[in-house]
């Protein structure tokens, strides 16, 4: 019944399809050029911002063990409030300290250990991959 009411369905199909495919040059440049600006930031090496290392230089001076020493007398804040002041949720909130300075503690020996910009050093890192 379609073929019927509209019989030009067909050969318009038809006609779409056997056309050749036209490409356009100045579009592919422009692709071509697109790709190879996007490769090349994609090269560029990442670099620390000045805030970031600023921060760094500060906090590299603070034993690690100064972040250890940190979340455990947090802790014992903590249980400290629990147990003998009323407000529970004061205890609850310097609880959750602890986790925070032990984070900031292994942060800090990572930025120790492994330098904080491997790439503004123009050392290559072994595990990138």
């Amino acid at each position: 019944m379609d073929q019927q009411s509209n019989p030009n369905k067909d050969n318009s199909m038809m006609n779409r399809s056997s056309k050749p495919a036209t490409t356009d040059s100045s579009l592919v440049t422009k692709a071509t050029e697109k790709a190879s600006e996007l490769v090349s930031k994609a090269n560029e090496t990442p670099k620390e911002g000045k805030i970031t290392k600023e921060i760094e230089k500060v906090t590299s001076q603070i034993p690690s063990g100064g972040y250890l020493t940190l979340a455990i007398g947090s802790l014992a804040l903590s249980a400290t409030l629990a147990a003998f002041s009323k407000r529970k949720s004061m205890a609850n909130f310097v609880g959750l300290w602890v986790p925070t300075f032990l984070l900031f503690g292994i942060y800090n020996k990572i930025v120790k250990v492994e330098g904080s910009d491997q790439f503004s050093k123009n050392k290559p890192h072994e595990n990138l991959h």
